[in-house]
C-alpha cells in the first residue's frame, strides 16, 4: 500500500508539473537598437512591444556581448559567455554544442520550433528543433540552400524578385519594399508563426522561436510605415570628440565607418524606424493569435534583438562596436501568470542582463535545472525577488572587425562603461548616466583616475582565466595575434 501511494503522489507530481510548465515564445529582431523601443524612445511607434513591457518588465540595460550576428546567436543558444562557447567574433556557429536551447526544452517535454532567421552552419543545423522554417536573407552558405521564404516566393511570386529594391544586407542607404507588403520577409514570418499557432493542438507545451531578419538591412519598409516617420523629429548621430579619426573612410556603400553626413544618417535611421514599427505591427498579429488561442496569460514571452546597429554614431556603420548602439538591446519580458513576482507590471529594471541569461531563464520558467557550469543566470531572481543579487558588470568584446584598430573588450555596469583596446592599449570610460551618447571619453581626465584604475581591474580580473596573451603578471597587455575563437569552441 505504502508502495502505491509513493507511486501514485509520484504520478501526481509529475502530472502537476506537466500542467505548469508553461509554453515559451522567444521573439527576436535582427539588429534592433536598445534605444529603438518605444518605452525610452518618443520619436520611434512600437505600440505593441511597448504593450507586452506594459505586461512584464523590460531592462534597459540589457548588452549583447560580442555584437555580430553569428556569436551572438552562440550565447542566445548556449547561456555560455564568449570565452566558454568559444565565439569571441564573427564566426561559423558550432554545429554541435554541449547545451542548446532547443534541445533542452525539447529533452524536457516541449515540441520546438523555429521560424525565420537562425544564422546557423550548416543552415539546415536543428540543435535540437523539431523543426525550422527558415529566412536567412538571401544567404547561401550551405550547398543547395534555398530558404523556405524563398521557396514559398518563388511559388507564391514566379515573376518577381525578392530583392527588388536592390539594396544589399549590410548598406546603410534606403528605400522602400517595391512589391506587395504580403510578400515581404517580415511580414512571412509573422504569417508562418501565425498559420503554425492556429493548427498547434498538441497536449505537450510549445516552444517557438520567431526570429524576423529585420531590421538588419535592407532598410526597406513598406511606404505606408515611412510616411508615418514624415513629420517626426528623427534623432541625429551622437559624435563623440573623439571620433573625428573615423570620419574621412573611402565612400563604400557597405561602408563600416565614415561621415555621409547628418541627412544620409536621418534618411537610414527613418527607414530603419519605419522598418521596427512594420515589425511591431506583425508582433501585433502574432500576440493576438496567442490571445484568440489561449496561449497567451500563462506564457513565458521575451522579446530581444541579437544585436544594435550604430547608424553613424561617431562615424561607426553596422555593428562590433563598443558602443551602446552596437551593444545594447531591447529587452522585454513576460512572465506567465502562474509564477508569483514581485516586480510591478510595466517597470523598468536597471540590472545588467545580457544574451546568456535568456536560456537559464526558460530553463528556470520549464522547472529544468541550470547547469553548474552555464555562465547565464535566470531572471526570474530578479523579477521574484527584487532584493536578488546580481552581477556587478557585464562582458564584452569582438575580435578584429573591418579595421585593425577595432579589436576590444569592454565592461559596463549600466552606469559606467570601460573599453580596452588589444592591439594598441587605448582606454576609453565613459559615464552613460551623464552622457548617453558616449560623446566624451573620461579615461584621460585626471580626476577619473581612481575610477579608471578600478574598472582596468576588473578587466584584468575578468581576462585573468585566459592567461597570455591577454594577461601577464596581472596586467592586462597589448598584441598582434587576433584570437577569433577560444580553446573552448566545439571542435569536430
Amino acid at each position: 500500500m505504502k508502495y502505491l501511494i509513493s507511486l501514485l503522489l509520484v504520478l501526481i507530481t509529475c502530472s502537476v508539473a506537466g500542467q505548469k510548465q508553461p509554453h515559451i515564445f522567444l521573439i527576436m529582431t535582427d539588429q534592433q537598437r536598445g534605444d529603438c523601443l518605444g518605452k525610452e524612445n518618443p520619436a520611434i511607434k512600437t505600440p505593441h512591444m511597448d504593450a507586452l513591457a506594459d505586461d512584464g518588465v523590460w531592462f534597459s540595460n540589457a548588452y549583447s556581448s560580442v555584437p555580430s550576428c553569428t556569436p551572438a546567436r552562440a550565447g542566445l543558444l548556449t547561456g555560455m559567455s564568449p570565452w566558454q562557447h568559444g565565439m569571441l567574433g564573427y564566426y561559423k556557429i558550432a554545429e554541435k554544442y554541449k547545451y542548446e536551447m532547443p534541445q533542452m526544452l525539447r529533452d524536457n517535454g516541449y515540441y520546438t520550433i523555429g521560424i525565420g532567421k537562425m544564422h546557423w552552419h550548416p543552415q539546415r543545423n536543428l540543435h535540437g528543433f523539431h523543426q525550422t522554417l527558415l529566412d536567412e536573407s538571401g544567404r547561401v552558405e550551405s550547398d543547395d540552400f534555398e530558404s523556405d521564404y524563398r521557396q514559398w516566393f518563388r511559388q507564391k511570386a514566379p515573376n518577381l524578385d525578392p530583392d527588388a529594391t536592390g539594396i544589399g544586407w549590410n548598406e546603410h542607404r534606403a528605400g522602400t519594399y517595391l512589391l506587395a507588403e504580403d510578400l515581404h520577409p517580415t511580414y512571412w514570418t509573422a504569417q508562418t508563426a501565425i498559420d503554425f499557432i492556429k493548427e498547434y493542438e498538441q497536449t505537450q507545451p510549445l516552444f517557438m522561436k520567431v526570429s524576423f531578419a529585420r531590421p538588419h538591412s535592407p532598410y526597406d519598409p513598406p511606404k505606408r510605415y515611412l510616411d508615418m516617420y514624415d513629420n517626426v523629429d528623427v534623432p541625429v548621430p551622437f559624435m563623440g570628440e573623439w571620433a573625428g579619426r573615423f570620419a574621412d573612410y573611402p565612400e563604400d556603400k557597405d561602408a563600416a565607418f565614415g561621415d555621409y553626413g547628418v541627412e544620409h544618417a536621418v534618411n537610414s535611421r527613418r527607414h530603419y524606424y519605419a522598418a521596427i514599427t512594420f515589425i511591431d505591427d506583425q508582433i501585433g498579429r502574432f500576440i493576438d493569435e496567442l490571445k484568440d488561442k489561449g496561449l497567451y496569460d500563462d506564457a513565458l514571452i521575451i522579446f530581444v534583438s541579437d544585436h544594435g546597429d550604430m547608424m553613424g554614431d561617431h562615424n561607426h556603420w553596422r555593428k562590433t562596436y563598443a558602443y551602446e548602439g552596437s551593444t545594447r538591446v531591447p529587452f522585454v519580458l513576460k512572465w506567465p501568470k502562474s509564477v508569483p513576482v514581485n516586480s510591478s507590471k510595466g517597470a523598468e529594471l536597471l540590472q545588467c542582463i545580457e544574451l546568456r541569461d535568456i536560456l537559464p531563464t526558460m530553463l528556470d520558467v520549464a522547472g529544468v535545472q541550470q547547469p553548474a557550469e552555464m555562465d547565464g543566470k535566470s531572471l526570474m531572481d530578479i523579477v521574484t525577488n527584487e532584493k536578488a543579487t546580481w552581477r556587478e558588470y557585464i562582458d564584452m568584446e569582438h575580435a578584429t572587425t573591418y579595421d585593425a584598430h577595432n579589436y576590444w573588450c569592454a565592461l559596463t555596469d549600466g552606469t559606467m562603461k570601460y573599453v580596452w583596446f588589444f592591439r594598441t592599449g587605448e582606454e576609453q570610460l565613459f559615464n552613460l548616466t551623464d552622457d548617453a551618447g558616449e560623446e566624451h571619453n573620461l579615461a584621460e581626465l585626471g580626476k577619473y583616475k581612481k575610477e579608471l584604475k578600478k574598472w582596468r581591474k576588473h578587466m584584468t580580473e575578468h581576462l585573468r582565466e585566459r592567461g597570455a596573451p591577454y594577461v601577464k603578471k596581472g596586467r592586462l597587455q597589448t598584441f598582434d595575434r587576433n584570437i577569433l575563437i577560444s580553446p573552448n569552441y566545439p571542435q569536430k
